[in-house]
Formats: structure tokens, sequence, C-alpha cells
């Protein structure tokens, strides 16, 4: 199908053909790390903004290696040295980077639904990188795409996710993305860490991380511990959350033989996942790391390049 939408702003909203042509384009460019020379000129011309309001090494990079192989200028700005420290709104930043001719802005931010303010104001594409816990839409999609190069279909499959949901904008993005592929998904975690409405998602609660659940279990996805977004005395302590949660060679033994570990990073080691699983054959987490290259390759063609059906990397 043609992309038609302006902006990616989450998952919530996206259609199951939408998903599908952005993972079928990421899967094209996959061919990229192939060549030895890893540039094509598609947005020749085109500038790209890398807004970070919030921290990011993954994200952000990705988004400027993805954006420079598609022949795009990539500014990265970062709120600490820009005049946002003199007080400029968020708005006032964006229609100032308009002004300048960019025809992409890639925002992370720690106030959900930024993204979607700037969309309404801005002419340029709005590219969602994280807005507070509400999504994180591409890290979701490179998730999928992992996923989709391992299975044959995503129906009936049964995902794990544990750890901090309420902090989580991946989990969030993910819930959306799995469920409408027809996954099954139970999240397991602290009552503490649990968002109220989850029920209405379509998903599974369970606070109690049981031999079962992991029997069941297609896919363990881990989540981190977002200590920088936590109030005080949600769990009781590091240790003992990892005592109770956290994924290890013995919780491992429980699992399916070809069961897949994945982690958004960056992971505390030894809190909700051993350094041994993070780095063992059922882990995905490297995978994780390419495939967000060419997943924002896709996102950036789509949305900055115009309407096309295929990519041709001819």
């Amino acid at each position: 199908m043609a992309w038609q939408r302006k902006d990616l702003l989450g998952l919530a909203d996206l259609s199951v053909d939408e998903t599908e042509t952005l993972l079928k384009s990421a899967q094209a460019f996959k061919h990229v790390f192939e060549r030895s020379v890893k540039k094509f000129p598609t947005l020749r011309g085109k500038t790209i903004v890398n807004l970070f309001y919030e921290p990011s090494t993954r994200t952000r990079s990705s988004f400027e290696i993805a954006g420079k192989w598609l022949s795009a200028d990539v500014i990265n700005v970062s709120a600490s040295t820009s005049s946002v420290a003199k007080g400029e709104s968020l708005k006032d930043t964006a229609k100032t980077l308009e002004a300048m001719g960019v025809d992409a802005i890639v925002l992370r931010h720690s106030a959900p639904g930024t993204p979607h303010y700037l969309a309404n104001s801005c002419n340029a594409a709005i590219i969602n990188a994280g807005d507070g816990a509400h999504e994180h839409p591409t890290q979701a999609l490179l998730d999928l795409l992992t996923l989709k190069e391992k299975w044959d279909s995503f129906q009936d499959k049964e995902v794990l996710i544990i750890g901090d949901i309420r902090h989580s904008r991946v989990a969030k993005s993910n819930i959306y993305g799995l469920t409408r592929l027809g996954a099954n998904i139970t999240v397991c975690g602290p009552a503490t860490l649990m968002p109220p409405g989850l029920d209405k998602l379509g998903v599974r609660v369970k606070e109690r991380l049981d031999d079962e659940l992991l029997q069941a279990a297609d896919l363990v996805y881990v989540l981190r511990i977002q200590r920088e977004r936590q109030e005080q005395g949600l769990f009781p302590s590091l240790r003992e959350y990892s005592r109770l949660y956290g994924l290890n060679a013995a919780r491992m033994e429980q699992t399916k033989p070809d069961v897949i570990v994945m982690h958004p990073g960056p992971a505390n080691l030894g809190v909700e996942i051993t350094t041994q699983v993070a780095y063992s054959r059922a882990s995905s987490i490297q995978e994780q790391v390419t495939n967000g290259v060419a997943v924002r390759m896709a996102v950036l063609y789509h949305l900055v390049g115009g309407e096309r059906q295929d990519v041709d990397l001819n």
C-alpha cells in the first residue's frame, strides 16, 4: 500500500497494513548491511533533525545512521545545549527548525503527547522517538521485525512481558502492535508497576512470575527498571526485584527450547536480566539493535521520501 500519513506518532492507531508496509520496507533495507557502501540517494536534499529532550544512545544514533545512509542531512539537537535551556518553548523550537527548511523532526520528550501536539502545529513530518510513558513506536516496530524473521506468523504466539509496565512506553507500543497481529500477551510484575486499564488492551495481568508463565511463552520480553522515572517505594529493593522477577539461568530452564528473549536496552544487567541470559543463544538483543537501523530507514523513507509502494535498492 502507498503510505499516506505525514507523521508516525504511535502504534495505537497504526493499521495492520501500515505496520506490514513498514516491516516489508525494513526487511528490504536490511540488505544495505551487506554492502560495502551503505549509501543511497533516496533522501538527498532532505533535512532531518533529531530533537531529544531526554538522553538516548540507541534511538538517536540509529536515526542518525538511518538518515545518513539515505543521504539526508541529519542534525542532532540536544535540549541542554540549545535555546530550550534559555526557556524557548517546544513549539517555538519546532517552528524555528521548520522555518530553516527542515523536512522531519524526530522527537523524544518526557511529556506524553508532545509528538501529537507538534504534528498538529508543524508541516514537517513528526516521528515519535518516545514520549514519556506513552509510546515508542519505532522500538516496537524493530521488535516486530526481529520476531517476523523468526516466526511464520504472530497468530496465537504467547508473549510474556516482565517488569515495569507502568513506566514503559516500549511495553505499550508492543502491546498495540503484537495484539493487532494476533499474539496473546501476558504482563507480569509488581502490582505497583502496573498501570490501570491493562485489561482493556486485551492482555492478561499476573503478579507472580511462576513456572507456568515461563513454560508457555514463545517470547520473554524483559523491560528495564526505569529508576529515573519512578517514585520511591514502588518495590522494596533492586535485589528483591531481581529475586522475584529477574530472568536468570534457573528461570530459563523452565522455558521452551526455542524461546526468544528480548530487551529494549540499555539493560540493568544483574537486575532484570543476567549477563548470561542477555548473551545466550536465546537472546535476540543484538538483532534488535541491527533491526533498529533498518526500521528507522523504512520510517524515514516513507515519511520524508513521499508515497511509494516498495523499496527499490537497485
